[in-house]
């Protein structure tokens, strides 16, 4: 997924983000610093949302289960696979991937991860810790193949 099918996933949903929460249009423009107009025509998709809204909506809703359905799990994992790339050091502990994560391939300590709705690939080691993610099959290879060899 790139950024543009993000925003896109995000501007047309929007509106079931807003209800799952139980917001307003007010208060719901208050909180992603909007204008309610601006709001509505998102909502109508007559117009995108920023990047930098998309990211504010995924940061404070985190925990919306509409959001986890459409990105296939944590929507800031998919902010910051977009947003940039990050060296091999481990991050947060994982549940290992029992819903939206398919292994891809096993090796020594660590496993790549398919996301089954974005595509986009993660590392974990044999403690379910995040060392990396990417949406480039190939550049998850390489990572694992870092770490492997004890170059992180």
């Amino acid at each position: 997924m790139d950024r543009k099918a993000f925003i896109d996933i995000i501007g047309k949903n929007i509106k079931l983000i807003r209800i799952e929460s139980g917001y307003t249009q007010d208060e719901m423009a208050d909180v992603l610093g909007l204008s309610k107009k601006t709001l509505v025509q998102i909502e109508k998709e007559r117009i995108l949302p920023s990047w930098a809204t998309s990211v504010v909506l995924c940061t404070l809703f985190r925990h919306s289960e509409t959001l986890h359905a459409l990105l296939g799990g944590d929507p800031i994992e998919l902010v910051e696979v977009i947003g940039h790339s990050k060296p091999l050091f481990p991050k947060e502990k994982t549940l290992g991937g029992r819903v939206w994560w398919g292994d891809i391939l096993v090796e020594g300590n660590y496993r790549i991860q398919q996301n089954i709705i974005s595509h986009h690939y993660r590392i974990l080691d044999d403690v379910y810790r995040r060392w990396m993610s990417t949406t480039d099959i190939e550049e998850a290879l390489s990572a694992l193949k870092q770490l492997n060899e004890g170059k992180s």
